[in-house]
């Protein structure tokens, strides 16, 4: 599976089995943690074989059973932290399809208390996201219409709607998509998020997505 059938095949799940992430899969899934957290600057844990988190009335709530591994992403705080959580969050969990695991973002119904993650000195919890083996491979969500999430003047080229659907395949909070991607006259693309809760971990998300299906050799943001 490449990284674009991972942005197909990618959908969020919230019941897991009981297999152990182990061996090569883990050993890649832990690789790739590192490689991003050393780009980023980011301090992305991987926790494994730890039930509790999830074992609470939020958990019940959000209907997550048989958790056992979750990554937290963890950084410094500052006003970029949560857009830069979710670009590099997207990345780990489309490695994680990649590699057969199944993933969910998740932003109230852990136990934070129960947790076994470190957060240093000055430092912020931006969410978490469970991984593992599913029950079931979950299902997409459903799309809003590309016109909102879009601006551009004259044709629109074949890179940008590219990126546009692309980023149309990323997790928003409660598949809210509240996010805008303008085509300047420059050729650059402005990114922006319009509202909503956990918006700016969103745009980070879409972000990544638009990169993949745009070609990052055809623009910039700015």
């Amino acid at each position: 599976m490449d990284i674009f059938e991972a942005m197909e095949k990618r959908h969020s799940v919230r019941k897991y089995t009981d297999k152990r992430i182990e061996g090569d899969v883990l050993a890649q899934l832990k690789s790739e943690i590192e490689q991003c957290n050393r780009e980023s600057g980011l301090n992305i844990q991987l926790i494994t074989d730890e039930p509790n988190a999830f074992d609470g009335f939020w958990a019940h709530y959000g209907k997550f059973t048989g958790v056992r591994n979750y990554i937290a992403i963890i950084g410094k705080k500052g006003a970029d932290l949560q857009e830069k959580g979710g670009y590099y969050g997207e990345r780990i969990v489309l490695k994680a399809q990649m590699l057969g695991l199944n993933t969910c973002w998740v932003a109230l119904t852990f136990s934070k208390s129960k947790a076994a993650y470190k957060i240093g000195h000055g430092e912020k919890l931006v969410c978490v996201i469970s991984v593992g083996y599913g029950e079931t491979n979950g299902v997409p969500h459903v799309n809003r219409s590309i016109d909102p999430l879009c601006k551009f003047n004259g044709d629109m080229p074949r890179w940008f709607k590219n990126g546009l659907e692309a980023s149309m395949m990323a997790p928003t909070a409660t598949n809210q998509q509240k996010f805008r991607f303008t085509l300047l006259d420059d050729g650059n693309v402005k990114a922006e998020a319009t509202g909503g809760f956990y918006s700016k971990v969103d745009l980070g998300i879409v972000k990544y997505h638009f990169e993949l299906g745009a070609g990052i050799e055809n623009f910039r943001f700015v």
